[in-house]
C-alpha cells in the first residue's frame, strides 16, 4: 500500500478525458440553447408559461454544483455553473419583471 496514497497523481484515462470534453461541450451547448429563452423574456418582454419554480430549482442546483466544484477544485464543474447561475438569474428576474 502506498503510504502517500492521498498525494498520488491520478491521470485520467483516454475515456475519462473524452468524457470530460463531451461534458464540457454539452455544458456550452445547453447554455447556448438557453439563450433564446432569456432573449424571449428580456427583449420580447414575454414570460408567460415560464415556471419560476423550475428555474429557481435550476438555480439552487447550479449553486450546489458550483459549491461542490469549488470544494473539489475542479474547474470543469464550477466554471460552467457560473454561466448557469447567470442564465438562471436572468430568467428568474425576467419572469418577476415581465409576468
Amino acid at each position: 500500500m502506498n503510504p502517500n496514497a492521498a498525494a498520488a497523481v491520478v491521470h485520467p484515462s483516454g475515456s475519462d478525458a473524452g468524457l470530460r470534453r463531451l461534458l464540457g461541450a454539452m455544458s456550452v451547448f445547453t447554455m447556448l440553447m438557453t439563450i433564446p429563452q432569456v432573449l424571449t423574456i428580456w427583449i420580447g418582454q414575454q414570460a408567460a408559461g415560464v415556471s419560476i419554480l423550475s428555474w429557481s430549482a435550476y438555480l439552487v442546483s447550479a449553486i450546489l454544483w458550483f459549491w461542490f466544484g469549488m470544494q473539489q477544485k475542479d474547474k470543469n464543474i464550477y466554471w460552467p455553473c457560473v454561466g448557469w447561475i447567470v442564465l438562471d438569474v436572468a430568467v428568474i428576474m425576467g419572469v418577476i419583471i415581465y409576468r
